[in-house]
């Protein structure tokens, strides 16, 4: 299928933990991103033996060897892996791999704690996803900064790290992690500070007029939604249904019903058969027929076994 040039407006919201979640985006970008994922997963299944086994080894590998490095040369190593866009052009073409290896920081401490987590959910991903579909998001996204940076000079591997979190976060939203090796929280909070850095990151790029690394963080994020873009609109249809069914005027009005009847008469449910009340029964079940004609409550004892009433 041959899509309009023309560029749609994109908008996206999700929310994680809970609210209304809205997609706004067109058909055509619906049906893209939704198509694309479904040839990388098709992909993944017919090329089961695609990746490399245990790919979150080599990368904290390299990249503690080159804090190493950079311990005794001054920073010196990871001057020259970074990416630099004309030192590539110039002919230094190992940039476009080893700048994956360059550290976050300097400090011993923020190093050692970024690559544990980093380890551990990439090493957790693959176990779940297997090598070939976790190999394919972290090299595409690779190659999403390696294109960013061969366009607009600058890639870091930094933001596609942190995306991470955001994948974790979809699988594993409730585990529980201690920051720190001391704080409890949660995965999905971890994924929450996440948006925070990333739209930081970007708020000040703008405000400083430098747009390259605005817009870096995009980059990870395109690589995200097309790996859990059905994932997300799925999530985003329940929440929807859900919202829809809450404020429906028969949810509105079935609470109401039962307000009002707790307060005049002293219970909520009561069977329209035996006269049982909760107040009476508090460990009786009560569930209200669908095919009554109104408000009609039974107890466990004749849901099942009474006439409808119309």
């Amino acid at each position: 299928m041959s899509f309009s040039p023309k560029v749609h407006t994109f908008f996206l919201y999700f929310c994680m933990k809970s609210g209304y979640n809205a997609f706004y985006i067109s058909f055509e970008e619906v049906f893209a991103l939704r198509a694309i994922e479904q040839r990388l997963d098709r992909f993944c299944r017919e090329h089961p033996r695609f990746g490399i086994p245990n790919l979150m080894n080599y990368l904290v590998i390299g990249t503690v060897i080159v804090f190493l490095l950079d311990r005794f040369s001054y920073g010196g190593a990871s001057s020259l892996l970074y990416f630099s866009r004309p030192a590539v052009f110039s002919g230094q073409i190992w940039r476009l791999v080893s700048f994956v290896f360059v550290p976050v920081s300097s400090s011993l401490l923020s190093v050692a704690l970024s690559l544990y987590f980093y380890w551990w959910i990439g090493s957790t991903l693959e176990r779940e996803w297997g090598t070939a579909r976790f190999s394919l998001f972290y090299l595409l996204g690779v190659g999403f900064n390696i294109l960013y940076g061969l366009i607009a000079g600058y890639a870091s591997i930094d933001f596609l790290n942190l995306s991470l979190f955001f994948a974790f976060a979809v699988l594993y939203p409730d585990m529980q992690v201690l920051l720190f090796f001391i704080i409890p929280i949660k995965i999905k909070w971890l994924a929450w500070a996440d948006v925070v850095i990333f739209g930081l990151q970007m708020i000040t790029s703008l405000i400083r007029l430098q747009f390259v690394s605005a817009f870096l963080p995009l980059v990870a994020v395109l690589n995200f939604l097309l790996f859990f873009w059905s994932d997300l609109t799925d999530a985003a249809g329940r929440q929807k249904r859900r919202y829809q069914h809450q404020h429906a005027q028969q949810t509105v009005n079935f609470k109401q019903a039962t307000r009002q009847a707790q307060q005049q008469k002293g219970y909520i449910h009561k069977c329209a058969v035996c006269g049982k009340t909760d107040t009476d029964f508090p460990d009786m079940e009560f569930r209200y027929c669908s095919k009554c004609n109104g408000y009609y409550c039974y107890c466990k004892d004749h849901i099942n076994n009474h006439v409808h009433i119309q």
